[in-house]
């Protein structure tokens, strides 16, 4: 696929995704939903970590509501389901730790691509918004099944009725996201986090996303279960006995993610 909305590199296993309309603070449209889902799934297969951040002061604004002729015709419950769970899917299944460098405002469904991400590291001058009900909506985009899991039902309910700005410093105090960086250190810090992903084990990395993620749904039972057989699978890696070796002979460890 060619890249009109967005930017695309990789470099040492890095892959970095910039959304690129900051004319518009980055706000999704059909075009570039389809093209951060394609982004991601390819970096799955180039890359050992995935950076999702945003060119200009934003990262991103939301749906576009200019992309259509008339939005408020806008079939939505189709827009979700054809557009926006495939990108959301991409993010959540991508066998490579996903990380969204939230560099500005992240609004709507804007805020909850980012939180889709498994690690989210935002500027200390960002926020987030969960805009939808100022124009009559629901959040959106996973927000409704992110946001209680991420700030707890009381947090969550308040966000998407009141529709207030929450900084980055109070996302990070509240386990909304991983870090609030100040606003001079975040591009270096957040190559920095990405760095270090792209040189570590990705096959615990997978494995660490797998058994995260399905203990929202296990009972304890279960999850003990695949706890037991995902380490089984773990401790056969290459990467597991490096680790151990390296350890052994204290001296850093090189990972080859298999």
């Amino acid at each position: 696929m060619r890249y009109d909305t967005i930017r695309y590199d990789v470099d040492d296993g890095l892959a970095v995704i910039e959304l690129n309309r900051p004319e518009k603070m980055n706000a999704l449209n059909t075009r570039m939903r389809a093209e951060i889902a394609d982004a991601v799934k390819r970096a799955g297969g180039e890359a050992r970590v995935v950076v999702l951040t945003g060119a200009g002061k934003a990262f991103c604004s939301g749906q576009d509501l200019g992309d259509r002729a008339n939005a408020a015709n806008v079939d939505l419950e189709r827009t979700l389901r054809d557009e926006y769970e495939p990108l959301l899917r991409a993010i959540v299944d991508s066998e490579i730790p996903v990380i969204a460098a939230v560099n500005g405002p992240a609004a709507g469904a804007g805020a909850n691509i980012a939180l889709a991400a498994d690690v989210v590291i935002a500027t200390q001058s960002a926020y987030f918004l969960q805009a939808f009900s100022r124009i009559g909506l629901i959040p959106d985009a996973g927000g409704s099944y992110i946001l209680p899991r991420a700030m707890g039902l009381a947090k969550a309910m308040g966000a998407a009725l009141f529709a207030e700005k929450i900084s980055a410093d109070d996302a990070s105090a509240m386990g909304m996201i991983w870090e609030s960086v100040p606003d001079i250190d975040f591009e270096s810090h957040w190559q920095a986090r990405g760095r270090y992903l792209a040189n570590g084990p990705t096959l615990s990395y997978k494995s660490i996303k797998k058994v995260m993620r399905a203990s929202l749904g296990n009972t304890f039972d279960d999850q003990l279960a695949l706890e037991a057989k995902t380490q089984g699978e773990c401790g056969r890696s290459r990467d597991f006995k490096e680790g151990v070796l390296a350890f052994l002979e204290k001296r850093a460890p090189n990972f080859e993610g298999r």
